[in-house]
């Protein structure tokens, strides 16, 4: 039998251990760039974001490739509308326009992509400041996805980006004609797959064959509010 002092303090632990149930390491902050084959003043940020891809795992980096670009000499085999759409939102938010190279931290920030101090700063403010409204965790199930979030305060959309990990791409014309393009995390598709309405949610998902995912928790305004690589099922999930 235990002892009633310590019966009370398992008793008004309960409610805190219950409330954290979904707790885990502190999610990535969320780098978003938005780039393109045929400009010329992309491939420094495109390094950047492969150098954060290979070396943070607090990060989670993803490139998207507008089309705006495309008529200018070289159409970008991975551009895609879903990216122009993207980004236009993101111009309406910050009052602002549509440029490359251009990275958006946590949906909150906004720096020129090859300006690594402000990127960096960036990043930083947000891993310190970054808000979390609740943890997501997700992995590969039967050709699909399984996402389980949490409890939390507020509400969001579910999110699921799929992204190539890395490609190598010869530049025949264009502003980077006779260069070779190495770039990381190319997303190839966006969709929203549910709303989060603050209570514990479960959702499953299709997802393409071959394509890394990872799940995004969007507040209304914008602001990514929580964040998680899709891991194999039994996998551990990355920082």
């Amino acid at each position: 039998m235990l002892p009633r002092s310590l019966t009370a303090i398992i008793a008004s632990a309960m409610p805190l251990l219950a409330s954290h149930a979904f707790a885990a390491a502190p999610r990535p902050v969320v780098v978003e760039l938005f780039t393109s084959q045929g400009c010329s003043s992309c491939p420094p940020a495109d390094r950047f974001l492969s150098e954060l891809s290979d070396s943070r795992t607090d990060v989670l980096p993803l490139a998207f490739h507008v089309t705006y670009w495309n008529q200018l000499g070289w159409k970008d085999p991975y551009s895609f509308d879903g990216a122009d759409a993207r980004q236009a939102r993101y111009a309406q938010r910050f009052r602002d326009f549509a440029y490359t190279p251009e990275m958006v931290i946590d949906g909150k920030a906004e720096v020129v992509g090859s300006n690594r101090t402000a990127a960096s700063a960036a990043i930083d403010h947000a891993r310190s400041a970054g808000v979390t409204a609740a943890t997501v965790h997700a992995t590969h199930v039967d050709g699909g996805v399984s996402v389980s979030i949490g409890p939390g305060t507020g509400r969001a959309h579910v999110l699921l980006v799929g992204y190539d990990a890395r490609h190598v791409t010869a530049i025949g014309r264009g502003e980077n004609a006779g260069h070779t393009l190495t770039e990381s995390n190319v997303v190839r598709s966006i969709v929203a797959i549910g709303q989060w309405y603050g209570t514990a949610l479960e959702l499953r998902a299709d997802a393409d064959a071959g394509e890394h995912q990872v799940v995004l928790l969007e507040d209304n305004d914008g602001a990514i509010v929580g964040a998680a690589r899709v891991v194999d099922s039994g996998e551990a999930p990355a920082r």
